[in-house]
């Protein structure tokens, strides 16, 4: 079983990816539901939390019912690296997770995210002020390299262990990459088998399905993995490759209830968290994946992208459950 200081986590566990303007608390109490192990923050900037920046404040909020959760910093100045450690201490999530992958120009021209992949003195010194300024356990996410020429995962891996850090994540392409290509997990598997290194690797990029997470299981050999886009809209994911892991069979897919379910609750919280109008508008970005796939969905869809109300939002909701009734019951063979 992996340990992450005092975190002891299952064996081969499942994490959830932090991302921007997705991770956020509502979102992860769904997946915390489906059977995620590990999770995180969005990423805040270092700048952010110093300058006391409302948004940055906010990434801060966790809840007893997450744990265990990281909270995941960013940025290209080690003194702010360091203060900004000090603040996220104060709200003891149960890691700090340092983000050295985010390949978006905006943070890379900041010499943060993926941008610090070509200086691994400065991710050295970055990180080291991190773990000066916190007394929890420090992980490190990130990138095989800047682009195809410069894959340096293996040095990356040894520097950042030597210097105290206690578990790392790799999304297995570059930042040139972007999110597009395939990921290359033999990379990831390189590192897992030097025997210098004794954290624990976790691989990340491109897990979408359950039969995938299996085979790259017993492909690589590696502690655990992450997964990112696959669980926007479909929270199911987690549970599904472990039901999978265990049993060699697939679970049946969520019905349309579950998903109008699933979606209810988000906006809930997520009004409950952000406040009504925020919640709502920002929840709208998320009815498409939840309803991925559905047959004849685009009119609600337009409803509920357009609806300002609540109340409107749980007639929408109960209306599409009443019209796919028929559909679940084919879903789900009855």
């Amino acid at each position: 079983m992996p340990k992450i200081g005092n975190i002891i986590l299952p064996d081969y566990p499942l994490l959830l990816a932090p991302m921007e303007d997705v991770s956020d608390p509502p979102f992860r109490r769904l997946c915390k539901m489906h059977g995620a192990d590990l999770m995180y923050s969005e990423f805040i900037s270092s700048e952010g939390l110093i300058r006391d920046a409302m948004k940055s404040r906010m990434k801060l909020d966790i809840f007893d019912y997450e744990r265990p959760v990281g909270i995941q910093i960013f940025g290209g100045d080690e003194e702010a690296m360091e203060m900004s450690a000090k603040i996220v201490d104060t709200v003891q999530p149960d890691l700090v997770d340092i983000n050295f992958g985010c390949p978006v120009k905006k943070v890379v021209c900041k010499g943060a995210g993926a941008g610090v992949l070509k200086d691994v003195d400065l991710m050295v010194r970055l990180t080291k002020a991190v773990i000066k300024g916190t007394s929890l356990p420090v992980t490190v996410k990130t990138r095989l390299g800047w682009d195809e020429a410069s894959i340096n995962i293996d040095e990356v891996a040894e520097r950042l262990q030597d210097i105290g850090v206690q578990a790392l994540t790799v999304h297995a392409r570059t930042r040139a990459q972007m999110y597009k290509g395939h990921s290359d997990w033999t990379h990831i598997e390189r590192i897992k088998n030097n025997p210098r290194i004794t954290m624990p690797i976790f691989g990340n990029g491109d897990i979408d399905s359950p039969e995938k997470a299996l085979e790259y299981k017993n492909k690589f050999g590696l502690d655990g993995m992450m997964i990112g886009r696959a669980a926007i809209g479909y929270p199911w994911i987690f549970n599904e490759i472990k039901h999978y892991f265990k049993t060699g069979e697939k679970l049946a897919p969520p019905t349309v209830a579950d998903r109008v379910e699933a979606a209810q609750n988000h906006l809930i919280w997520s009004m409950e968290w952000k406040g009504e109008r925020v919640g709502i508008v920002e929840m709208r970005r998320h009815y498409t994946n939840y309803f991925k796939g559905i047959q004849d969905f685009k009119q609600y869809k337009q409803r509920l992208v357009t609806s300002d109300g609540h109340n409107e939002l749980f007639d929408i909701f109960n209306q599409i459950k009443e019209v796919y009734a028929n559909y679940d019951n084919a879903l789900t063979g009855q």
